[in-house]
């Protein structure tokens, strides 16, 4: 996620200079390869590039190819077979063993579907949508770049050309959101058979931090430079401010009893409690536990976090075993880290094998693809 905003970013400013570009996306992937399907490369007029495709060994290739269609004004699709024993494959320093695909489209004006606003919108209100877009076409069909965006809320917007067609690819993007997959579709057009990607775009990672002092910075910086959406609570006016926190999305001054009413907090957020103050972080739990927040991370000892858990049960606070499996308290993996950096990275990753279902182990034990 943190690609897509760098890359939406930098489109912004490109559009305000009047400037072309080009934009490379892997719609496809077959095997083992280092990126997979919705990864961009943005590739500017002067040569500099925002985001990446591969490890470094297809995006000279692609450069090149995006200069052309930087003239022309035509989009192409570059396949890549890095499972071929050849010259070719050796030459490029491909270090992968699958097939790539890889649409390569000039970036033009926001006349009609202005798809950097609508997906900026998407990532601020943490919506999840999907993005139609017609890379192949038979001759006389549907243009080539054409696109349709499909919230998983509302109408879709946009238009592949044909009022049947769209509606045949709304209702496969539909679906595709509730898989959440992105994948090329085959369509059954006027003329021969076409193709559209669809790219579904689900949320960047929702993580509050509750807490403001000084060993919650490298967590917000991780956090940020890894694309979650950051949102900072503290009740002290002197720490919760947006000149301590430049990184985090959003930072609240709010009252412990008040955080779960002042911050946005759905099934997706990851929570975690970082006072440094007993009576802090149990009324901060206390909220949090009324919230639908998937995670909530706990730091300090054991003990402490017992204490508290045993003090709410006699105040109250039904603790049964839905209550308890989202308690992680001490927070983080078991990495022996010691330093602020060092717990930011252990809480992060603990975040990210809790997000996708993993048990935190090292891949060379895991049995399967690294990718599901």
């Amino acid at each position: 996620m943190r690609e897509l905003r760098d890359i939406l970013t930098s489109l912004v400013a490109l559009r305000a200079r009047g400037e072309p570009a080009a934009l490379a996306t892997i719609t496809r992937v077959k095997g083992s390869t280092y990126r997979r399907e919705g990864a961009r490369l943005l590739i500017r007029q002067d040569g500099t590039t925002v985001g990446s495709i591969s490890g470094g060994c297809l995006e000279g290739d692609v450069a090149e190819a995006a200069r052309e269609v930087m003239q022309t004004g035509q989009a192409r699709m570059m396949s890549y077979d890095l499972t071929a024993d050849d010259d070719a494959v050796w030459g490029l320093g491909l270090g992968c063993n699958g097939a790539i695909d890889v649409f390569v489209e000039p970036v033009r004006s926001a006349s009609g579907l202005d798809v950097v606003a609508l997906l900026q919108d998407t990532i601020e209100h943490r919506r999840s949508a999907a993005l139609a877009t017609l890379i192949a076409s038979p001759p006389g069909g549907a243009a080539v770049g054409s696109r349709l965006f499909v919230p998983q809320e509302g109408h879709a917007t946009g238009s592949l050309g044909d009022p049947v067609l769209d509606a045949m690819v709304t209702q496969a993007a539909t679906d595709q959101i509730a898989e959440r997959r992105t994948t090329v579709v085959p369509l059954e057009m006027t003329g021969g058979r076409g193709d559209v990607f669809i790219e579904v775009l689900t949320p960047p990672i929702p993580l509050l931090v509750c807490g403001a002092g000084h060993d919650t910075l490298p967590l917000v910086r991780l956090a940020h430079q890894l694309g979650w959406w950051v949102m900072v609570a503290d009740s002290r006016p002197a720490f919760a401010t947006r000149e301590r926190f430049p990184e985090a999305d959003e930072v609240f001054l709010v009252d412990d009893r008040d955080v779960p009413n002042a911050v946005r907090i759905d099934r997706e957020t990851f929570a975690v409690v970082m006072t440094h103050n007993y009576l802090h972080d149990l009324e901060i739990v206390r909220g949090l536990l009324r919230s639908p927040a998937r995670y909530i991370g706990m730091l300090g000892p054991r003990a402490r976090t017992d204490k508290m858990l045993a003090e709410l049960e006699q105040q109250g606070v039904v603790l049964d075993d839905a209550q308890r499996a989202r308690l992680y308290g001490p927070v983080g993996l078991d990495t022996g880290a010691d330093s602020p950096e060092e717990i930011a990275l252990s809480i992060a990753a603990e975040i990210l094998a809790v997000r996708y279902n993993r048990e935190a182990a090292s891949l060379r034990n895991r049995r399967g693809p690294i990718h599901a």
